[in-house]
Order: structure tokens, then C-alpha cells, then sequence
């Protein structure tokens, strides 16, 4: 058997969403931005596909623009408002995706910011009393909190922390790559200046995302060219990219509480066998309270081979990683699991992220594999597929 569970890295396109991008490529070949037939044809097909996405997240929509994915998002987001708002401080959390958190230190390199980083708790959500302090601090601040932590899955209270930065007059950036298209977003509720989102996230192609720009707020091209996208992101549009987003964010909104029912029940399965048949093992963040249903991070028994637990995993036949596929792959290389600071010595620290093209069947035989790299004595008791055998 071979099992992909690592899904917060990339996902399987749907095959429904091949098929439309496979007719754009085909026959709707034209550059939106031409005045002939062809063109604008193209640009009646793109106008809605941005209405579609607009439309399940409750926004307008001129205050979406395509992007190239999360990582343009975050540093147009960022990057901009610094130098549009004339902003002197950020707000954020080490916590943070590459995205953001490389995009922070680089201005803070430069001399245009200073950042300050939110307090944790024990078990890695953001401390909203600390938060306020800093806004306290720094009202007029940019504060960029991801809504859902990629590698460990806590889920951030992101109304209450926009309803902060109300009161502070804040700007709000979050990073949503990977809660969109998995919980419903309603920016008519949510006090958000800037979220950004990524295809490859809910079974759509690489390459494309969005940038959403609250309409109150204007800020420059990150992106210079022919005025592409209302002049907000030169370069002739990723139209088939565009359009299987569009589909992907489609299937997704149809089907997101079966979906979300049936990727929890594969969480809860391999939380409960594992608690009962390995000794000592435990799960990094908020694993079983506000956490994302796709992801699960897991301290494994410590093992003399803990740096070889991947490799081992993946030559049994299954697919996980150690936190981002934007780092090294090493638990050293996991800055959210050195920020929690725990004690990882000789102890293997695992991201299995699930889809829903994942099943408990696989689920069970990644277990079974997990368990065959320890001793008997490590193994707590008998699987319940051995007690199912006899």
C-alpha cells in the first residue's frame, strides 16, 4: 500500500478541475487583456471565476486579485502596507509561515519595521491578552497571525483578533493557505485587511492563489507590468491555473461538511490507536481541541534512528514530512516546533496531513507501520485490526 499523508505540503488536483483547465488550454486560448472575441472571451471566463471565489467568501469581487499563490499573497500583503501605511511596527508570531516570517525579517533587515511576537500558550495558541498588550503598545501596527497553523494545526480566533485591531486601528493580514476552501470565511464578519490563499491546498493546481484586498484599504502592485488585474499584478493571467482554482473553491464550498466529517474521523482514528498502542507518544499542539481537521503533528517514542523515520516511513510506503515542505525536512529544521520549545531529543516529530481521498484503512496501516520500527516493549498492546483478526 502506498499512503500520502502529507497533504498540508501539496494536494491531488481533482479530476473535475483537470478537465476544466484542460478546456481552457484546448480552446479558450485568447489573452484576456486583448479587445477582440478571443480576449474577451477570456476575460468574461476569468471575471467569473474572481465572482465564484468572491461570492462563497462573501466579498466583492473587485477586492480579489490572482496571484501566483500564498507566498505572493503574504509578501504583497505585507510588503506594501508597510510602505503605503508608512507602518513602523508588526505584530506576528513565530509561529508563522516562511512566507511571512522571511518577508518580516527582511524589512525589519532593511530598517523599515520593528516586529514584536506574540506570547504563547502552553500548547501554541496565540495569547490574545498579550496581543492587546502589544496593541496597547503599538496601535496602528500591522499584525499578521495565520489562521490555521500549518504544521501543527491550531486554528487562531481570527474574529477576535480582528475585533482587536479594530479597537487599535490596526491593519490585519492572515495567511488562510491553509483554512480556506476547509472552514467557511465570511469577510463580512471577519475585521481582515488582507488574506491569502493557494490552489494546491484544496485539490487545485500549483501556481495560482489570491490575494483578497479589503476594499477600504488600497495599497500598491507588488508586481509591475501591463495593468493586469485592475493594474494590482502585472503579467498576462494564469488563465487554466485561474479557472481550475475557480473549480477547486467550487467542489470544496459544495462538499466542505462531508469532506470535514470524514477527514476528522481519520484524525480521531489515528489519535486514538496511537495513545493506546505506543508508549510516550503525544501530539504537538491543540491536536484534539481548535485544530485543523487535516492535520496532525505527533512526538513519536524517542528511537536511536529518529532522524531516519521519514525515510523509513516513506520506503514502507507512506508519505508524511516533519513540518513544511517550504524547510529542510529535519526536526531541527521545524522553527514552529523549536518556538513551542519542547524537548525532541532522540524523540521523531511527524506531520501526517490527511484529504479526502485518505482512509482509516490507511490510516491503520501507517500505525502497523509506525509500530514495527519499535521494540515490543514500546507497543502497548494489540491493534485493533489484530483484535478485529481474532
Amino acid at each position: 500500500m502506498n499512503v500520502y499523508f502529507d497533504n498540508a505540503a501539496t494536494t491531488a488536483v481533482d479530476a473535475e478541475v483537470i478537465k476544466e483547465m484542460l478546456n481552457v488550454l484546448q480552446s479558450k486560448h485568447g489573452n484576456p487583456s486583448s479587445i477582440h472575441s478571443f480576449g474577451r472571451e477570456a476575460k468574461a471566463i476569468l471575471e467569473r471565476a474572481r465572482k465564484n471565489i468572491a461570492t462563497h467568501l462573501n466579498a466583492s469581487p473587485s477586492e480579489i486579485f490572482f496571484t501566483s499563490g500564498g507566498t505572493e499573497a503574504d509578501n504583497m500583503a505585507i510588503r506594501n502596507a508597510v510602505q503605503d501605511y508608512d507602518i513602523k511596527h508588526i505584530i506576528s508570531s513565530p509561529l508563522e509561515h516562511h512566507a511571512v516570517l522571511h518577508s518580516i525579517e527582511d524589512l525589519v533587515h532593511k530598517g523599515k519595521v520593528t516586529v514584536s511576537h506574540v506570547a504563547l500558550t502552553e500548547n501554541g495558541h496565540i495569547d490574545l491578552n498579550d496581543l492587546e498588550k502589544q496593541l496597547q503598545k503599538h496601535p496602528g501596527a500591522l499584525v499578521s497571525l495565520m489562521h490555521a497553523n500549518n504544521e501543527i494545526g491550531n486554528i487562531l480566533p481570527i474574529e477576535e483578533v480582528g475585533e482587536l485591531c479594530k479597537k487599535y486601528n490596526a491593519h490585519f493580514h492572515s495567511d488562510t493557505v491553509q483554512s480556506v476552501c476547509h472552514y467557511p470565511i465570511d469577510l463580512q464578519k471577519i475585521n481582515v485587511d488582507f488574506i491569502a490563499a493557494s490552489a494546491h491546498k484544496f485539490h487545485g493546481p500549483k501556481g495560482i492563489g489570491f490575494i483578497y484586498i479589503k476594499g477600504s484599504r488600497k495599497i500598491s502592485p507588488l508586481i509591475h507590468g501591463g495593468g493586469q488585474e485592475r493594474n494590482m499584478r502585472g503579467g498576462t493571467e494564469n488563465m487554466s491555473g485561474i479557472v481550475g482554482l475557480s473549480k477547486a473553491f467550487e467542489m470544496a464550498h459544495a462538499n466542505m461538511k462531508e469532506h470535514a466529517a470524514h477527514i476528522q474521523s481519520i484524525k480521531t482514528h489515528m489519535i486514538n490507536r496511537l495513545e493506546a498502542e505506543l508508549k510516550g507518544v503525544k501530539f504537538n499542539g491543540d491536536a484534539k481541541g481548535n485544530s485543523l481537521y487535516t492535520v496532525l503533528n505527533v512526538m513519536l517514542p524517542a528511537t536511536d534512528d529518529y532522524e531516519m523515520m521519514l525515510m523509513k516511513l516513506d520506503m514502507s510506503g507512506v508519505a508524511a514530512s516533519a513540518g513544511s515542505a517550504c524547510s529542510s525536512g529535519s526536526n531541527v529544521g521545524s522553527h514552529v516546533i523549536a518556538a513551542l520549545g519542547l524537548n525532541i531529543e532522540r524523540r521523531p516529530v511527524i506531520r501526517f496531513s490527511f484529504s479526502k481521498y485518505n482512509t482509516i484503512a490507511e490510516a491503520d496501516f501507517c500505525i502497523e507501520t509506525l509500530k514495527s520500527f519499535y521494540p515490543k516493549d514500546t507497543v502497548e498492546k494489540a491493534s485493533v485490526v489484530e483484535k478485529a483478526a481474532t
